[in-house]
């Protein structure tokens, strides 16, 4: 009897953290508020950036990865141009934040055998410990991480991109490529 109210509580608690993961966002979809801390210190909220710029979204599975380096670098080597663009950009993880400011200040990071050298992250870096906003994203995968989808949200607030496709050697540039595309104007 107890095994079976502990399979039960187990598969409620599955289901309920599975079902987060149920949304699916479309574009024009109002992009789902947050109030997220980054590794600069600095409490950042979707709604403080509405009717004033667009917001970038890169969701990660997990720091000190490869991938996660691999794009992490990407977007630190080019934040140069990401920046001429009117446009608040992060990545976010389910990390806890103590993780993602030792991952973003990382200067190279051990992967297996190699070391992969990276600048320091120029951007800020968000942390969803308590998994509540990648559930409402939609990007909490069966492993509990975020899966590598980058969300691109227009001034109003809409989602006007979604790419499930983020390929980290390329994250920069294909950033770039899509916010042009997406006509985001660019910084004086």
């Amino acid at each position: 009897m107890r095994v079976l109210l502990t399979l039960g509580l187990v598969a409620t608690l599955v289901a309920g953290v599975m079902g987060q993961s149920a949304v699916e966002l479309k574009v024009g979809d109002m992009a789902p508020d947050f109030t997220l801390q980054g590794t600069d210190g600095k409490t950042h909220k979707l709604s403080d950036y509405r009717g004033k710029q667009a917001v970038v979204i890169a969701w990660f599975p997990r720091a000190f990865t490869q991938g996660c380096t691999i794009e992490c670098k990407s977007l630190a080597e080019n934040g140069d141009k990401i920046r001429k663009y009117n446009v608040a950009y992060y990545m976010a993880s389910v990390d806890p934040l103590e993780e993602n400011i030792k991952f973003a200040k990382a200067t190279s990071v051990k992967l297996g055998e190699r070391v992969v050298e990276k600048k320091e992250a120029d951007f800020p870096m968000l942390s969803d410990p308590n998994k509540e906003v990648a559930g409402k994203y939609g990007v909490l995968n069966e492993r509990g991480t975020a899966s590598r989808w980058t969300f691109y949200i227009d001034r109003t607030g809409r989602i006007a991109a979604i790419d499930k496709m983020v390929r980290p050697e390329t994250s920069a540039e294909d950033m770039i490529a899509r916010l042009g595309e997406l006509k985001v104007s660019t910084v004086n």
